[in-house]
């Protein structure tokens, strides 16, 4: 009794776990990188393996670390699952350039910064990282490896410009990482602004420490923590350069150093104080003089304060800010070194990150907000990098085009509109994409009566009314009707469409603005919904020593409007100051339900708020506070206009702090979460969230959108540009009923199917490596279905059977290289075989049935484990043969006539297990394709098919025919030569006779060397320009498609009378001849007719 209720305990605890949701099973799913590459995003760090400069490492704000060893024609990630995609620092162990070290957290501590998590190494040049430590620093501006002793290591830690906290400095390991020892500190809101080491002495530091802080509202540069120090002894002890040694008087701000390699006493410095400059020092940094107070030095310091010096040229000095300017007299003056605006030629400004080779200085390499340029020739010419698809998306929205496109702001990049695949050859190129707007771009929203029309945002709630195809843009900013009210508009807006009225716009200041003639007027339907909170209201003053009212700390705005989709004249707003309200009288009252929220801090940012489409007064929230130095994750939801909330992630749930959530429009259970860290998944309304880790990198995702007609979730990062994934109907399906995971095989719901044409990509053919390409969705139906691996008891009985046919995983059968064939369907590659009636334990099987006619029977190797699997069907039906002078069996099933529109069922088999669905094949959307043109295509596609078949029956036999006098040839010359001397002459001429036959099918065989040609005109190919024109007749078959098809068939018919009658005669003299002496390997012969 024990042993049986173990056993059913075992049994229970075995279904429970089968029913166990792990995004394992997801890793056939794969998110699809759309790009663009062409407008790419901000790179903060570069290094180069100096003694083989092909090898370049390239750190991003929010997109990783990447890798080129190729000069920069070709780039990979090679920093995806770690922790944090914001890389701060990066160097390279030159005596092993297997070695790289990573610092994390960007150093450039603008509104929209991203933190990072300590320190890694790779000891295999980025295959692999191990974490090394100072995870609590947040962000590393610079990173130096000791020449002489790869052990020792300084990081310079800038520290969260978000908090006050002891994690900053200059950080030194002598164990290679194993321990750290901070050398150099100032207090809780001072971090290294720039480290430098002396060329020839690796003891001798100089560091720049820049005290400062970040709030929402304000920005502050400068204070007592600042300043110049410099270490002779590795950091034992340091000492501070003052006014006393020529720097200036009072507080400073941030400061850039540089050596000059050439003569290391030579020392430059770039300083915020109270009237910034450049400062030199000609004895290795004991005295500094200023040099320059032009405003050519640089503007802007809290964002880029950075000089470097050419290795070679002492007097060649390199200030990098908004644009490159160059000194050539040692800083006194400077010139702008390459355009930005105006030309053709333009290198994006806002710099970061610069590179010049130690040995050569015309080598140099630029990293700014819009990615990545080389220059081999001192800056006269520049290459930009292309293909390295790192744009930080703010928003993204989708149209419902065929194909439908994709639309998003970036970080100083504009806003964009790009397809979510195209129907193209190759990839999604960088062509494919439009900018629509320029500025920093936030929110777009497609005009639903017509997406060639939207409204796009920049900075300070300046939104447009776009035109994509002409670029005729004009602004439609909401104005306030008393002139003495100052309107706040946050640097992200909030904006929105109205669910019952395309007309109907919303935008957000400090209030709620509407307009119903699509942004030409407005009206206000709100009060201050802010706390109006006057001591966060000063970002006139933000800045400090230097100025930087640019409005990226405004604050007390409303982030969030987001209308009902069911409950017309219901909205939800949230501010950045932690306050939620919502409406249900289109604003004429407003109700407040901040208080209700438990255990989230006064004034979080309210970053999302998502309407339910299902229930009234349902809603999620998305609130974070790192901009208070508080990373916890905020999400909650409620289900009664805000009374109470339930909160569905907490630090438990995820790593990082949330960005956005969105639930799918069909399955409640089904949501979607993006956080600082990447993607995660809940099947269960948010009880249990999983990362997805499987071919999803790491980066902050920053915005969420389903495509409702394809079911697409589209996904757009900050740091990683725009990503697809296609078809969520399988996660839904689950979300909906769990069991199916207990299923040993099922079928999803897969996705409508198109006909569609295709084109070759615009601009080029060949694009090499160096042009960016998208993964384009794949051509043909895609079916998805689950399967979970594991030993059932049918499979132990197969076990005891004796061994089955292994899976052939070869293409369909090759056929003569003089003949044309139909693409063949990718579904063949995994194994697709004639025979699909077997149980086999290794093969899954999917049959297609038009009604209850099976028009396609395919088979796969059943795959290694237990998830979610998607086969591809080509949308064609069985075929038949094709004539061949190689006789083969069939391991695989031929492709033959593509399928009409309409609905087809699949069946999947897997053992007894058994799972159907439906697939719909659909026209291509872009084209008009009558019925009747349809019909007579497939049935053109049908006869020609069957004439196809005809001849192959007839190639074959007579194929079969000359293998039998080939043999007796050579029997009967190795028997006996002279005894059979008539009858092998006879042989011969007999097999040179099927030879003329079967040129006649399919052409002469042709041995000459070279791309041969022959005159006469083949069966095959006169069944081959006949399907040619027939199938692809837009309005149906004409007289050229009958008569090409007449024309095939009746020369068809003329050589198989002659091929009967060579059978008939000459063939059966033959074997009467033959089968007298006892020798007979004939077939019975048929007779063949087109009827």
């Amino acid at each position: 009794m024990n042993k049986i209720l173990s056993m059913i305990l075992f049994l229970i605890t075995i279904s429970l776990s089968a029913q166990d949701f792990s995004v394992d099973i997801l890793k056939d799913m794969k998110p699809r990188n759309i790009g663009p590459g062409g407008m790419s995003g901000r790179v903060t760090a570069i290094d180069v393996v100096t003694t083989n400069p092909e090898v370049m490492y390239v750190g991003t704000a929010s997109g990783g670390l990447w890798k080129s060893e190729s000069g920069g024609v070709k780039w990979k990630p090679i920093f995806e699952k770690e922790a944090t995609a914001s890389i701060g620092a990066v160097a390279i162990q030159q005596s092993n350039p297997s070695v790289i070290w990573v610092g994390t957290g960007e150093g450039n501590p603008r509104n929209s910064l991203n933190g990072g998590y300590g320190v890694y190494r790779s000891l295999d040049g980025g295959k692999n990282w191990d974490l090394m430590g100072l995870e609590k620093t947040r962000h590393i501006h610079r990173i130096i490896i000791d020449p002489t002793n790869p052990n020792i290591i300084y990081v310079g830690a800038i520290g969260s410009p978000w908090g006050e906290h002891e994690e900053r400095g200059v950080y030194k390991t002598i164990d290679g990482g194993k321990t750290w020892a901070k050398i150099l500190y100032a207090n809780i809101k001072t971090g290294v602004g720039d480290m430098v080491m002396d060329p020839t002495n690796p003891n001798k530091l100089i560091v720049a420490l820049w005290e400062h802080k970040r709030d929402p509202w304000f920005f502050n540069s400068g204070g007592e923590g600042s300043g110049i120090f410099i270490t002779y002894n590795g950091g034992e002890t340091w000492e501070e350069r003052t006014d006393k040694d020529g720097l200036p008087k009072g507080n400073l701000g941030r400061i850039g150093l540089a050596i000059a390699n050439n003569k290391p006493n030579i020392v430059y410095a770039l300083i915020e104080a109270k009237k910034n400059a450049l400062y030199k020092s000609t004895d290795g940094g004991f005295t500094f003089k200023k040099i320059n107070d032009k405003d050519d030095i640089g503007n802007r310091p809290f964002y880029y304060s950075d000089i470097f010096v050419d290795p070679q040229n002492e007097n060649r000095v390199y200030s990098v800010f908004t644009y490159i300017n160059v000194s050539e007299d040692g800083g006194k003056n400077f010139n702008q070194l390459m355009p930005a605006y105006g030309v053709d030629n333009g290198v994006h400004p806002d710099h970061h990150a610069w590179w010049i080779h130690p040995t050569n200085g015309n080598f140099m390499i630029d990293g700014n907000d819009g990615g990545m340029n080389i220059t081999r020739d001192g800056g006269k010419t520049w290459r930009f990098i292309g293909n390295l698809p790192v744009a930080q998306f703010y928003h993204i929205a989708v149209d419902n085009e065929y194909p439908y496109n994709v639309y998003g702001g970036m970080q100083d990049n504009g806003s964009w509109r790009g397809p979510a695949y195209v129907w193209r050859s190759q990839g999604i190129r960088n062509d494919y994409w439009q900018e629509i707007s320029f500025g920093d771009g936030f929110d777009v929203v497609p005009d639903r009566d017509d997406s060639r029309y939207g409204w796009t945002m920049s900075q300070q709630g300046y939104v447009s009314r776009y035109d994509w195809q002409t670029g005729n843009n004009y602004g439609v900013r909401p104005t306030h009707p008393n002139p003495d009210v100052k309107l706040r508009f946050n640097w992200n807006s909030a904006i929105n469409i109205d669910p019952f009225n395309n007309s109907t716009i919303y935008f957000g200041s400090q209030f709620v603005h509407k307009s119903t003639d699509k942004g030409l007027t407005w009206k206000l339907i709100s009060d201050d919904l802010t706390t109006n909170d006057p001591e966060k209201q000063k970002q006139d003053e933000s800045g400090g020593i230097s100025m930087d009212a640019t409005g990226a700390e405004n604050h007390t705005t409303i982030l969030v409007i987001e209308p009902s989709p069911i409950e017309q004249h219901m909205l939800w707003v949230g501010t950045d100051d932690g306050r939620v309200h919502y409406t249900q009288n289109s604003g004429q009252s407003w109700i407040e339900v901040t208080k209700n929220i438990p255990n989230l801090p006064n004034g979080s940012w309210i970053v999302q708020i998502k309407a339910s489409n299902k229930n009234k007064g349902e809603a999620l929230l998305v609130a974070n506070d790192y901009r208070r130095f508080n990373y916890t994750p905020y999400v909650y939801r409620t289900s009664n206009y805000g009374k109470s909330w339930q909160r569905i992630v907490d630090k438990e749930d995820v790593l990082s702090y949330v960005l956005c959530i969105i639930e799918d429009p069909i399955e409640k259970d089904l949501l979607f979460l993006g956080t600082d860290d990447g993607l995660y998944v809940s099947i269960d309304a948010g009880n249990k969230w999983e990362k997805w880790n499987d071919n999803f990198p790491t980066v902050p995702v920053k915005d969420l959108v389903i495509q409702e007609r394809e079911d697409d979730l589209v996904i757009g990062t900050f740091g990683r540009a725009a990503w697809v994934l296609d078809d969520i109907n399988p996660l839904r399906t689950i979300a909906k009923n769990k069991n199916i995971l207990s299923s040993e095989v099922a079928l999803f719901e897969a996705p409508t199917a198109y006909h569609a044409a295709y084109q070759q990509p615009t601009g080029s053919r060949f694009g090499a490596d160096a042009i960016f390409n998208g993964e384009n969705k794949e051509y043909g139906a895609r079916i998805m279905y689950y399967f979970k691996k594991g030993e059932s008891l049918e499979e132990k009985d197969l076990d005891d059977e004796s061994d089955h046919d292994k899976d052939d995983e070869d293409d369909e059968d090759d056929e003569d290289d003089d003949e044309s064939e139909k693409d063949t369907d990718d579904e063949s590659a995994q194994n697709e075989e004639k025979d699909t009636e077997g149980k086999h334990k290794d093969s899954i099987y999917l049959k297609i049935y038009d009604g209850e006619r099976l028009i396609r029977s395919l088979k796969k190797k059943t795959p290694d484990s237990t998830g979610i699997y998607s086969w591809r069907w080509f949308m064609n039906e069985v075929g038949g043969d094709r004539p061949s002078r190689k006789i083969k069996k069939h391991k695989n099933e031929p492709s033959g006539a593509s399928v009409k529109p309409g609905v087809y069922n699949l069946e999947i088999n897997y053992l007894d297990h058994k799972s159907s669905n439906t697939i719909e094949v659909e026209s291509d959307p872009r084209l008009t394709v009558s019925e009747k043109a349809i019909n007579e295509a497939y049935q053109a596609d049908k006869n020609i098919e069957k004439l196809t078949q005809t001849a192959a029956d007839a190639v074959k036999q007579l194929v079969e025919s000359k293998k039998v006098a080939d043999s007796f040839k050579n029997e009967l010359s190795k028997d006996d030569k002279e005894k059979y001397k008539d009858l092998i002459k006879l042989s011969k001429e007999v097999s040179k006779k099927t030879d003329s036959l079967i040129g006649l099918y399919i052409g002469k065989e042709d041995k000459r060397q070279g791309i041969t040609s022959s005159p006469d005109v083949s069966i095959m190919q006169r069944i081959g320009t006949a399907n040619w024109y027939s199938t692809s007749r837009p309005n149906g078959l004409t007289t050229t498609e009958t008569t090409l098809i007449n024309q095939a068939k009746n020369r068809l018919e003329e050589v198989l009378i002659e091929t009967n009658l060579f059978f008939k005669n000459e063939w059966t003299a033959y074997k009467t001849k033959l089968e007298n002496i006892n020798i007979s390997p004939f077939k019975e012969i048929k007779t063949f007719t087109t009827n």
